[in-house]
């Protein structure tokens, strides 16, 4: 299905990042309104930067006068757009408090997660298309918010960077082209009129990442180093690491537990995988299979220990695995590597061929596939 154009959507955000140049924010908003051939006006608008450009963008743009933000609305006829100070978003540190600029490898990290959580809060809505400037800010601000926005965006978002013809490119008293004789000042104290002014978009396309992030880091809180290392290992060559003493899995960058019954099956497949096993067919529907039921309760029983109780399963396989227990059980799991892993999931599922009869297989190649702990020797066949 082919999305749907930005300017459709009902929730329309244009996020930008700004320093000490709040004009960055009208400028953007004229050529995304105004000057543009397919005009997308936001239906809100949404700033980060420190905690003097808070105050900058708050008396440049909200105030009563200059209030640049309220006359180009009023200027250009836009409608309604909600924009006040509790959509300017403060940039924090590590112990929580405002920043007032970017200066340390710490405040650094603290930017990057910052405007990380906001692009993934803001894409969260499928109802919304959002517009990112990088035009404003220090050009760390700027590489984390169209970063961020590869890491999230989706095919109705969109990147840009807002183009300034001279003299006023850089002028503290330009904010967009007036439709009515506007002197200013521009640089070397020379006057022009803002009337005259050419302002424009370059749109920047970027990669979107977001079909191979973890489905917990869409839906929670997303550090930016925990989104990058998810995407690194989205694209990365398929490794995958069990730890049977410890119930963990180690898959596409992330690491979990899985309950000992999905961990089980999927310990059989890894050692069939490590022994270049061919694919395996699953047990026959209703009818009990003690060789399926060994091979997975010897699994189950390194995991559990000398000390662990398995009465309940045992009972269950008494008369071998059947295929609806089999079904069951990787139903299961797959369901719970997709949690974890999201779209990286799809090199560890157990494959079953594509087509009748079925043949199991984890479709990894040995040197792929490490199990590790005390007990991951044991010999299985």
């Amino acid at each position: 299905m082919k999305p749907l154009p930005p300017a459709s959507h009902s929730r329309r955000i244009l996020l930008a990042v700004t320093g000490l140049s709040p004009q960055i924010v009208t400028e953007t908003l004229y050529a995304l309104a105004v000057g543009n051939d397919e005009p997308f006006v936001p239906t809100e608008i949404h700033l980060i930067t420190t905690a003097e450009g808070a105050e900058r963008a708050r008396l440049a743009l909200l105030s009563d006068e200059p209030g640049w933000f309220h006359r180009l609305r009023a200027d250009y006829r836009l409608p309604p757009i909600s924009f006040d100070a509790d959509h300017i978003h403060v940039l924090r540190d590590a112990a929580g408090q405002p920043l007032a600029d970017i200066r340390s490898p710490q405040d650094n990290q603290s930017c990057a997660d910052f405007i990380t959580e906001t692009v993934r809060e803001l894409s969260a809505d499928p109802t919304s298309a959002l517009h990112v400037s990088i035009a404003g800010g220090r050009k760390t601000m700027g590489f984390f918010l169209g970063y961020a926005l590869s890491l999230f965006g989706r095919p109705q978002d969109r990147l840009s960077h807002v183009l300034v013809s001279e003299p006023f490119e850089n002028s503290l008293n330009f904010f967009y082209p007036t439709p009515y004789e506007n002197v200013i000042a521009t640089a070397g104290n020379k006057l022009a009129d803002a009337r005259q002014a050419k302002v424009s978009l370059a749109e920047i396309p970027f990669v979107s990442l977001r079909h191979g992030l973890p489905t917990n880091l869409l839906d929670g809180s997303a550090s930016f180093n925990a989104t990058v290392d998810a995407a690194r290992a989205t694209l990365g060559p398929a490794r995958l690491e069990i730890d049977l003493a410890t119930r963990t899995v180690r898959a596409a960058g992330r690491c979990f537990r899985l309950p000992p019954a999905e961990l089980a099956l999927l310990a059989v497949f890894a050692r069939r995988a490590l022994t270049n096993e061919p694919a395996v067919p699953a047990p026959i529907k209703e009818v009990g299979d003690a060789a399926w039921a060994e091979r997975y309760l010897r699994e189950l029983r390194l995991i559990a220990g000398p000390l662990g109780d398995l009465s309940s399963t045992e009972h269950a396989l008494l008369r071998g695995m059947d295929g609806s227990y089999f079904s069951s059980r990787l139903s299961k799991l797959r369901s719970a590597l997709s949690k974890h892993l999201g779209p990286a999931a799809g090199p560890y599922q157990i494959d079953d061929g594509g087509r009748k009869p079925h043949r199991y297989r984890l479709p990894l190649d040995a040197d792929a596939v490490q199990l590790l702990g005390p007990r991951a020797s044991a010999s299985l066949r």
